[in-house]
């Protein structure tokens, strides 16, 4: 007996994937706090070129717990381990980037870098997971205030209650 498929009218192959429904996106991010700074990436929204800071790290995979996603973040983007991974808080994040809605729960994170050396540093130099370079430096809040946001919102009202932020 052989049995066929036909495609009705309409419909759509069997071998492709239906469009992407927007989802909820689960990160951890991590601060590293240090006499009064933290270590952010500085990038400019590609849509209103309004410039934005925020904490390195990334999204959480299935069956991976943040403080392990925030490991795994830094060595894949710095190449650094780090230790005393702790959990601060987390925020809930509704957004527009690149001229679409974003929505985000944001596991925030403190942690040291083994390296006690990279907190001299101005900068340090990073890449994301698409090779693209990037430069992520310390700043203070007097920074964000002046010159570009600090993100996910709450971030820096959550640092300041915890006194991590100068």
């Amino acid at each position: 007996m052989v049995c066929t498929l036909s495609r009705l009218e309409g419909t759509r192959p069997l071998n492709t994937k239906p469009p992407s429904a927007p989802r909820i996106r689960f990160l951890a991010l991590c601060v590293f706090h240090h006499q009064g700074k933290i270590l952010v990436n500085v990038f400019d929204d590609p849509v209103t070129g309004q410039t934005l800071s925020r904490p390195l790290g990334g999204g959480i995979e299935f069956g991976e717990l943040g403080r392990d996603a925030i490991a795994r973040e830094i060595m894949e983007e710095l190449g650094q381990p780090i230790s005393d991974v702790r959990l601060l808080g987390t925020l809930e994040s509704l957004f527009t980037y690149a001229g679409k809605p974003g929505h985000e729960v944001v596991q925030v994170y403190d942690a040291r870098f083994d390296d006690a050396s990279l907190y001299q540093r101005a900068w340090l130099d990073g890449h994301e997971s698409n090779s693209s370079p990037f430069r992520a430096r310390w700043c203070d809040s007097a920074d964000f205030e002046r010159t570009c946001p600090l993100v996910p919102q709450g971030l820096q009202a959550l640092l300041h209650d915890l006194a991590l932020l100068g």
